[in-house]
């Protein structure tokens, strides 16, 4: 009964129906995260582990069905990991390696040429979650003077149980779309320890609703907008025969429309974390209190910065913390900066998917990241390119520009993270970036300007999201 009128729903809207089903667990986490608030506060560590495992089981057939044994196996599979292995290096090791096999695996078995919603979208979110467990615990037997101020926060001094591993997985503002949390992090939400008022619910309504009403404002432009720039409009003719200034006009939008879809999952599962405690940050040097600390999204910076790496910044945050911290950083071995960011990227792609385009996608981000660097150490050492960019005059069309030029950017390393295979993705390119690529390159070189009142601080901000 439920399947066909979900299905009617999905019709009426214009999604699919595992889109809705999505949609609709994600915001099941609202009242979810009311009842922890109001009736498990505080209680019985045991019971607030089963309420999360089941919910989150729940979910997880709800959308998935039966395939939900993939999740519980690597539980369990990481669990006895743990148990068995240890604090060592072989357990660490041997986390990474299945861990990512399994879901490599899954992406071979479960691939097709277009965007699913299948086990497989939250079971990489979960893959993050384990291997950083393994980390964490391995940490937590290390001396403390050695470890990094990010390392001491997050480090386990003994394993946690089993029902903790599972709500750690399983908790419903984390297990479908993210964001990345440590283990350390949601014992404290267990605990009662992340508020703003010791003993009592944290003050978090409000924030909550905030990000849950800018999350549905990015999902309604998404909705209307997607119609009007589909994906499939990239291979057809009509797109080959338009103008080129009109195909890179359509990449642009394409590309700031589509990255909607991913703000606004990210920003409403915020919501929910910070409706939960979850999201509690301490409090500033003003002791204003945070609720950032599970934030994917700057949404104001991703809509205001003219910097490829300010976008990267301000996109995906907590996945690109969690693969500086266990990928970037621990590379640091290898004595080259460049090495460890290759590195890490080539763990983004893959983690991401098996399909060519991901692959490209991250080499061209690793491109134009290191070009537009390049640009804007160009224009701090040269005296009269500093001074054109900080002319009050001249800053408005400089910021347009720039804009103008960092949007259609971001939508070219798009269109094979979103067309998959080769032979899409090259069709589109040879007959837009392969003939204006070095054109825009130049162009960008030469007007990648910083903003007026952009900070020294707010760029180094912006080259730490390129991992």
């Amino acid at each position: 009964m439920a399947a066909p009128m979900l299905q009617g729903l999905a019709e009426v809207l214009g999604a699919s129906e595992p889109a809705l089903r999505l949609i609709i667990s994600i915001l099941i986490g609202y009242p979810l995260a009311l009842i922890f608030r109001y009736c498990l506060f505080q209680k019985d560590p045991f019971v607030i582990h089963l309420f999360h495992i089941v919910t989150g089981l729940c979910m997880a057939y709800f959308n998935f069905g039966v395939q939900l044994y993939h999740s519980l196996l690597c539980v369990l599979i990481q669990f006895l990991s743990l148990r068995l292995m240890g604090r060592t290096i072989t357990a660490v090791c041997s986390s990474f390696i299945f861990q990512m096999a399994y879901l490599l695996l899954g992406y071979c078995y479960t691939a097709t040429e277009h965007y699913d919603i299948k086990w497989t979208m939250p079971h990489c979110v979960l893959t993050l979650k384990l291997i950083g467990l393994a980390f964490d615990y391995y940490d937590g037997g290390k001396d403390p003077e050695h470890l990094s101020a990010e390392q001491r926060q997050s480090i386990l001094p003994q394993v946690p149980s089993f029902v903790e591993v599972c709500g750690f997985s399983y908790f419903y503002g984390g297990f479908l779309v993210g964001p990345q949390f440590t283990m350390r992090s949601y014992q404290r939400l267990v605990s009662g320890e992340l508020t703003d008022c010791p003993g009592q619910t944290p003050n978090s309504i409000l924030p909550a609703v905030k990000r849950v009403c800018l999350g549905l404002l990015c999902l309604s432009i998404y909705t209307l907008g997607s119609p009007f720039f589909p994906d499939s409009y990239f291979l057809s003719d009509d797109f080959e025969a338009q103008a080129f200034w009109y195909r890179c006009f359509y990449i642009l939008v394409w590309g700031k429309v589509t990255l909607y879809k991913y703000v606004s999952c990210w920003v409403i599962t915020e919501g929910v974390c910070i409706l939960s405690g979850l999201g509690y940050n301490g409090r500033d040097s003003r002791g204003v209190v945070q609720w950032d600390a599970c934030a994917n999204m700057k949404v104001w910076q991703f809509e205001t910065t003219p910097l490829f790496t300010g976008t990267i910044a301000s996109f995906n945050i907590n996945t690109n913390a969690w693969v500086a911290r266990h990928v970037f950083k621990r590379l640091k071995f290898l004595g080259n900066k460049m090495a460890s960011q290759s590195a890490a990227l080539f763990f983004l792609a893959i983690w991401h998917g098996l399909h060519s385009g991901y692959l490209l996608c991250f080499l061209m981000e690793f491109i134009i990241v290191t070009a537009e660097r390049q640009a804007m150490s160009l224009v701090r050492d040269s005296p009269f390119l500093t001074q054109i960019s900080q002319s009050p005059v001249l800053w408005l069309p400089l910021y347009l520009l720039q804009q103008l030029i960092h949007w259609l950017f971001m939508g070219y390393p798009l269109i094979p993270f979103c067309l998959f295979t080769w032979d899409k993705w090259f069709k589109v390119y040879s007959s837009v970036y392969f003939s204006g690529s070095c054109v825009l390159f130049h162009c960008h070189a030469d007007h990648a300007l910083p903003a007026q009142g952009t900070s020294a601080q707010e760029e180094r901000e912006g080259e730490k999201g390129g991992v």
